[in-house]
């Protein structure tokens, strides 16, 4: 899908010849003297458009317009969420006309959190996935056009929107398909494509070198199945070779069994979501390939399946993670935190200036937060400014969440270092203190997605965050100008 920004009004915006113009009206719409804007004060005035988000007027042939259907959408407030629930709306009503082309034109100049909504509800709510379906009609619009009164004010804006849904699209691609189609070998493949992109290159690890670093702990989780592990390691390279990198480590567990310790069978075939976090990342350096920002980044991905079998690791079991931390794994379903501890101790040979690791984690972040914000963890005050900016500002919301000391006491034990579990009480939390003890020579951060990452039922698909969130975060990092 192709996106371009227009500088259009009212006036220039009935001139426009498209397949669909949705007007998207705020509650301070002036009406100019011209054609459409004496269509929708009529409409207006006639109480035809209620002053309320998501309310729609569908005028097919408009008189005197040259777009083929008008449809006028209110936004009342135009604060983000209004602009998503009018947009989705707006789409959801088109949809089955399979319009080619778009255009939408704000009424007046919007701020840049609600272009970006606009564009990424028009990508979610026109996404089609395809992949594994024999007779799968693919999306039909290609063209999306955004007109503003301002566009040279928001170029800037307008080009990471388009850059953050072109990574949105990659990670739901990846997240979406299912686990024999997205196996770890899979997704390296994906990973190696990405380097032909600018600025971009990647490495791929087998067993024997992921052995040979001593990351035991991922090896663990990697045992029970057949299919081989992958280590995958992305660089984005856009700064001097001195300037520390952020790195992204991303859980890529393609399928999760629980392993010995089981998982009930209602709704396992979910468990290929739990690559999401490795999604993510995959998406973020899409995005970064096109808009080459001036920054360096690494991306981290420890990719296997959680299977249970002859091989698999055994609930008491000790294992000895790379940074030589011994581990007696009480649970192999939090198998994770597992392959994360040791992609945490490799990021430290790059120095980093920050590390956030990404996982579909633990369902206790699922009961704290829900699907609407993803966990936040961090000791580190500048990284958890620049992320709630950054959550507000991408509209891709998290919440920051607490790492008292206390909370580690469960995961004491006597037969190793730390346990990979504590109690079902503050399991996100818990889960982030495990993570905790491998992060100490750099700041660090983590984001629980158990929550936001995918939808359930009817609506079951991933949502492709937290690609946003990150861009963002990356983008707030990079090298001032000289």
């Amino acid at each position: 899908m192709n996106f371009e920004l227009l500088n259009l009004d009212a006036a220039q915006a009935g001139h426009e010849k498209c397949d669909v113009l949705l007007m998207l009206l705020t509650s301070t719409f002036k009406a100019g003297r011209n054609p459409l804007s004496s269509l929708i004060s009529k409409a207006l005035k006639a109480g035809d458009l209620a002053d309320k988000p998501g309310s729609l007027l569908d005028i097919y042939r408009p008189v005197g317009l040259a777009c083929a259907r008008l449809v006028l959408v209110q936004l009342a407030d135009g604060k983000p969420g209004s602009v998503r629930k009018g947009v989705a709306a707006a789409v959801a009503l088109i949809k089955a006309a399979k319009p080619k082309q778009l255009t939408l034109c704000f009424d007046q100049a919007p701020s840049s959190q609600a272009l970006h909504v606009a564009l990424s509800t028009v990508a979610e709510a026109s996404y089609v996935y395809t992949t594994t379906l024999s007779k799968a009609e693919a999306r039909t619009l290609a063209r999306v056009r955004l007109g503003v009164p301002n566009s040279t004010e928001l170029a800037t804006p307008f080009a990471q929107s388009v850059a953050t849904v072109r990574g949105i699209e990659l990670a739901k691609e990846w997240a979406n398909r299912p686990a024999n189609h997205a196996t770890p070998s899979h997704l390296a493949r994906a990973a190696q494509a990405l380097a032909k992109l600018p600025r971009i290159k990647c490495e791929v690890m087998n067993h024997k070198e992921v052995e040979k670093l001593g990351m035991g702990a991922f090896l663990a989780v990697a045992q029970g199945s057949a299919e081989p592990l992958k280590f995958i390691e992305l660089h984005y390279k856009g700064a001097a070779k001195n300037q520390p990198p952020v790195v992204l480590v991303g859980k890529g567990i393609t399928f999760d069994s629980g392993g010995i310790s089981i998982k009930p069978a209602a709704e396992m075939d979910e468990m290929k979501y739990d690559m999401c976090g490795a999604a993510s990342v995959l998406g973020v350096f899409k995005a970064l390939a096109e808009l080459q920002p001036d920054i360096n980044v690494v991306g981290l991905i420890p990719s296997c399946e959680n299977l249970p079998s002859s091989r698999a690791v055994k609930p008491g079991d000790v294992v000895t993670s790379m940074s030589g931390q011994t581990i007696e794994i009480l649970n192999t379903d939090a198998e994770g935190r597992l392959v994360l501890c040791d992609a945490l101790t490799y990021a430290e040979r790059f120095k980093p200036q920050a590390v956030i690791d990404i996982a579909t984690l633990t369902g206790a972040c699922v009961i704290a937060l829900g699907g609407v914000r993803s966990g936040f963890f961090s000791g580190d005050a500048a990284m958890s400014a620049a992320m709630a900016q950054a959550s507000e500002a991408s509209q891709d919301l998290c919440w920051p969440m607490p790492l008292d000391d206390d909370y580690a006491e469960g995961l004491k034990t006597s037969y190793a270092d730390v346990a990979n579990v504590a109690g079902r009480p503050g399991g996100a939390i818990t889960a982030a203190k495990f993570l905790q003890r491998f992060t100490g020579k750099y700041p660090w951060g983590h984001l629980d997605i158990a929550g936001s990452a995918w939808k359930s039922g009817a609506a079951k698909g991933a949502t492709g965050r937290p690609v946003g969130l990150l861009l963002h975060y990356v983008l707030s990092l990079q090298t001032p100008a000289a």
